[in-house]
């Protein structure tokens, strides 16, 4: 280490946000980068410590102190390279991700972790602003022939490594633009949507071909995908939302967060109304918005119902309130829980916790509240924690739109799952090993969220590279692509 005491000399430095009554009139990103020369010094934070926690709290196991010790010394493009080695879509994590591994960086022990997803992002958008990042061709094709059908991360980074390992691969998507939900579920005041484009336009150069529009089980079988490719990589996600189940859940104002978000999407995207909600407008202006669910698809409702102009925006959530600062001693260096506040948060939220719904009411068919009640969580008589709920407690929240963001049961069953035959595992998710990714069906793999159930866009890209590994080795024997 070039700076053996940084850590001791310099502060942490985050990058800040605009003002929130400006970033409300916008739905572009509101991060501001910090200049390259405080990035070096954030850099130097860096303790190379000799056991880097930061590597197994990254999910795929990101080379930082390689990579921050390379920026400290003015070597962009050397730690662009080594940055890229694990992870084929930096600037997306670098702005959506939880960021585990600050979590379990050693000075985390003490609160002031280095700004590693700050460093992460400011390397990759530098390399595409100094023109670093090209199509990598393969020097040879294998004459191999992959599908892979679903183009979130994972579908995106297994793509992306067979292409560059000489196979002809081809990415089925079901809507009409590539990305899943990185492009229809993210706002794109968190990560804009041209991200996505030109990580494609790379993709095309190394030869991915991708067809948008075509749901396989439904347009396209499963069985012409088998009989016309050498292998299939089932990368879906989990699409299956968590419902409401309370008398009144069928009045009209109580949506799934994604029949909310996805069309807002499109609409920032340029489609007209027409397109962008075919099934009818959800607006939540001047209206009083509930957001059940305190999950980061809940604070992406927040945000957007508050660029909507919402009149109010409260949040549920059925769990207890998390401590304000975790006991470092008993979760450092894995994930804390804690009290997390997001940027939309801080743009104007009420949160309530431990709060239980218990009925929608309305009339003429539409909500007009929510009759909720608080909660306890006791241990049950089989150890396990139980809701209790508080006597005297119930009251009545003001509701004319009501988002659920509740989480997802997992890949939806009709289509392809269905017609593919595959086993499912208890928690109804694709069977398959992270060993192989292999399923009950010859020559069918499955990686992401659809095999291993919700969860963040890194474990995505993890799996969807592991997942391209094990299917090179199975189509040549043997696989020279990183793990």
């Amino acid at each position: 280490m070039g700076q053996p005491t940084g850590f001791l000399e310099i502060e942490r430095k985050d990058r800040p946000y605009e003002k929130v009554e400006a970033r409300l009139k916008t739905w572009k990103e509101f991060i501001l980068p910090l200049p390259a020369s405080e990035m070096r010094r954030q850099a130097a934070r860096c303790m190379d410590c000799g056991v880097p926690f930061c590597h197994s709290g990254c999910p795929v196991n990101n080379l930082i102190p390689d990579w921050n010790e390379l920026v400290r010394r003015d070597r962009w493009q050397a730690a662009l390279e080594v940055l890229h080695s694990t992870n084929n879509f930096p600037e997306f994590t670098g702005r959506i991700c939880p960021a585990p591994c600050e979590a379990a960086c050693t000075l985390n022990i003490d609160d002031n972790p280095v700004t590693i997803k700050s460093i992460e992002c400011a390397i990759v958008d530098r390399g595409w602003q100094e023109g670093w990042i090209q199509p990598q061709v393969p020097a040879s094709r294998t004459g191999k022939r992959v599908a892979v059908v679903g183009s979130g991360p994972a579908g995106l980074a297994c793509s992306q490594q067979l292409a560059r390992a000489g196979h002809a691969v081809t990415l089925f998507e079901k809507a009409d633009r590539v990305g899943g939900l990185l492009r229809y579920g993210i706002p794109d005041f968190k990560m804009e949507k041209h991200l996505i484009d030109r990580r494609m336009r790379q993709m095309e150069g190394e030869g991915v071909e991708f067809r948008t529009g075509v749901e396989v089980g439904m347009t396209l079988s499963v069985k012409s995908l088998l009989e016309g490719y050498d292998a299939v990589a089932l990368t879906g996600g989990a699409e299956w939302p968590r419902d409401l189940e309370v008398p009144g859940r069928e009045l009209k104002g109580i949506h799934f967060a994604m029949d909310f978000l996805v069309p807002q999407n499109k609409r920032v995207a340029g489609d007209d109304e027409a397109r962008a909600a075919p099934r009818g407008t959800i607006s939540a202006k001047g209206k009083h918005v509930v957001v059940i669910g305190g999950g980061d698809t809940g604070s992406d409702c927040v945000g957007t119902s508050n660029r909507h102009g919402a009149a109010s925006v409260t949040q549920l959530e059925v769990m207890p309130q998390p401590p304000e600062k975790e006991n470092k001693a008993l979760t450092w260096p894995d994930w804390p829980l804690k009290m997390r506040t997001s940027s939309s948060h801080e743009e104007g939220v009420v949160r309530d916790f431990a709060i239980l719904t218990k009925r929608a009411i309305g009339s003429n068919g539409k909500i007009e509240a929510l009759e909720c009640v608080h909660i306890d969580w006791a241990k049950g008589g089989d150890g396990r924690m139980t809701m209790v709920e508080v006597p005297g407690s119930a009251f009545r929240l003001k509701a004319d739109l009501v988002l659920l963001a509740m989480g997802f049961l997992g890949p939806r069953r009709p289509g392809l799952l269905e017609q593919s035959g595959v086993a499912l595992d208890v928690r109804g998710n694709v069977a398959a090993t992270v060993q192989d990714y292999k399923t009950s069906i010859p020559r069918l793999f499955a990686a992401g969220d659809m095999r291993r159930g919700q969860s963040l866009v890194v474990w995505a890209i993890r799996e969807g590279r592991q997942c391209a590994r094990s299917i090179d080795a199975a189509l040549m024997g043997q696989s020279f692509l990183p793990r």
